[in-house]
């Protein structure tokens, strides 16, 4: 439990309402963000509650924003833990980088409207639904690189399922200081009750090209083959259209993983961590051996 508050500001953009210990030597502090996102009914606006974890070192530190995926159901979403990844959150914070969890508007402790409903599955509307995710990420990663801690020309993006499809769409802006996005099973309208067979897995693909056509930054996509919610065949369409429209996509199919794949980020951190760690290494990052 929190047994004392402290209250910071950050060139007036970000809010830092507790801090504590993270267990590793370095803090954590829990900030909010304001954020205005536009619809198609007008801009909506709100304050996020992100979760911030300083590694231990001094000094300036590449920063990793770590994005979750979409709750199944509205009681899910309102119940999400602040940290929903933590030994994810512990493997970078360890590898040097300051991590933040953002809660998006809908979720947990943050609330709000729900943004990110893409219609029915024979309607879905992954573009728009993408790009209100994305608009409150960047948003995290602007006020972010004001961070003390924070070095604001070394960004890494990283997401799970509708979080790992966002930073796809973010990095296809190009954002300064960003470096790279990783997407783990990244997507929209599965249901592990219709095994492979999302819905609007088409309208899915276009979207991932689009982004492809306007991406100037590499980016590393993790699938597992048996995710239930988007099987084995079309996360491949949809890194080949990305790449063919012009992305720089590398794709790692992993095995099966349990009994749906589609957890593979947090039930087997040991199958992703070696792969996540090379890539890092290879574009200049001080991943530890």
């Amino acid at each position: 439990m929190l047994e004392r508050f402290a209250l910071v500001c950050l060139a007036g953009l970000v809010t830092a309402c507790a801090s504590t210990s993270t267990g590793t030597g370095g803090g954590t502090s829990v900030q909010k963000v304001p954020v205005s996102v536009p619809t198609d009914s007008g801009v909506v606006t709100g304050e996020l509650v992100v979760s911030v974890h300083v590694p231990a070192a001094a000094g300036k530190h590449p920063l990793l924003v770590l994005n979750h995926g979409r709750g199944a159901s509205a009681a899910e979403r309102a119940k999400m833990n602040r940290t929903p990844y933590p030994q994810a959150v512990k493997f970078f914070t360890d590898a040097g980088f300051v991590v933040a969890v953002p809660q998006r508007l809908g979720y947990g402790e943050t609330g709000g409207p729900d943004l990110e409903d893409s219609g029915p599955c024979d309607d879905r509307q992954f573009t728009p639904m993408f790009d209100r995710v994305a608009s409150q990420i960047g948003q995290v990663v602007k006020a972010l690189q004001q961070h003390p801690a924070v070095e604001p020309s070394r960004v890494v993006l990283v997401g799970q399922s509708v979080g790992g499809a966002a930073v796809i769409a973010l990095a296809a802006q190009n954002p300064p200081g960003v470096s790279t996005a990783i997407n783990f099973a990244g997507g929209a309208g599965g249901d592990a009750k219709s095994p492979g067979q999302p819905c609007g897995p088409e309208r899915l693909q276009q979207t991932f090209a689009a982004n492809g056509k306007t991406s100037r930054l590499p980016t590393l996509w993790i699938y597992a083959e048996n995710d239930l919610f988007w099987g084995a065949d079309w996360p491949t369409r949809w890194v080949d259209a990305y790449n063919a429209a012009g992305g720089a996509a590398t794709f790692m199919g992993m095995g099966p993983d349990g009994n749906n794949g589609h957890l593979l980020f947090t039930r087997s951190p040991q199958k992703w961590q070696p792969v996540v760690t090379k890539y890092l290494r290879d574009l200049g990052y001080a991943m530890p051996k």
